[in-house]
């Protein structure tokens, strides 16, 4: 190859990079500065952080709602309640669940390293896979505002309960389990549509938005509220927004840097 047609492809490639923009691992990069000058990162995680644990999200093309108009259905408390039958579906569901077999993925393990480098104040997530305990995160510095589905809980009194526990009578022939307390009806601890958040995980998260210096947000599409209202309070108070999902959010706008692909692949690179 001569010179010229060496310097000819150079420039092709270097006008075909400004058009398409640099490259997903570049701006982790970016971000990764961002993270490296923090001191008090807030992290908030959706559904996309657990997709590649093989955890289907809810409303995506192989949702479980998506899939299932009847889990939806069920993830009403008022139907849950008014209807036994749906009930009974709802715990053969659960039998079943991918959530049993799913391991933390790299994208959970990335933010333990960012707690041990002593950055990580506050995990907030939406999901209720419980991978973020299970990668050894620590459980003081996270906050599930909608609950967790490795428990089950009663709907008439404070009965709680490993969820393996109630799937156990489950396989024992109990198609709708009770609370073996009160009698009362019992459903995974998670927060169903109709239910109340638990106001003070709501105010944790939003605490932990307003005194943090950076906040990431992962795999959310950040329009389900009050939660994804800790984006733009830390946005007011000053903190750098980052924010790193495979599609584009509702709240893209106020971000310093927005990383657009796989969370396995690219939340290490920016927590270094």
């Amino acid at each position: 190859m001569t010179d010229e047609s060496a310097a000819s492809e150079s420039t092709a490639a270097s006008a075909v990079e400004s058009v398409a923009g640099p490259s997903p691992a570049a701006v982790a990069a970016e971000a990764a500065r961002l993270v490296d000058r923090a001191e008090r990162v807030v992290v908030l995680t959706g559904a996309g952080i657990s997709t590649d644990s093989r955890i289907p999200d809810f409303r995506g093309p192989q949702g479980v709602w998506t899939k299932n108009p009847a889990a939806e259905k069920a993830a009403t408390l008022q139907n849950y309640v008014a209807e036994p039958e749906l009930r009974r579906q709802a715990w053969r569901v659960r039998l079943d669940s991918p959530m049993w077999a799913a391991e933390p993925n790299p994208g959970h393990r990335a933010l333990l390293r960012l707690e041990r480098r002593s950055k990580l104040y506050t995990l907030v997530t939406q999901n209720v896979d419980g991978l973020h305990h299970a990668a050894g995160s620590d459980p003081t510095r996270i906050v599930e505002v909608h609950g967790t589905a490795r428990e089950v809980a009663c709907l008439r009194c404070d009965y709680r309960d490993p969820m393996q526990v109630a799937l156990d009578r489950v396989r024992q022939g109990e198609d709708d389990p009770d609370c073996p307390t009160c009698g009362g009806i019992l459903k995974s601890a998670t927060i169903s549509f109709g239910q109340n958040l638990v106001p003070e995980d709501i105010r944790r998260a939003n605490d932990a938005a307003l005194s943090c210096d950076l906040l990431l947000a992962v795999g959310s599409t950040l329009a389900v509220f009050p939660v994804a209202r800790v984006v733009p309070l830390a946005k007011q108070t000053g903190a750098s927004i980052v924010i790193l999902n495979g599609e584009p959010t509702e709240m893209d706008h106020l971000a310093d840097v927005v990383v657009r692909g796989s969370i396995s692949d690219l939340l290490p690179i920016i927590v270094g």
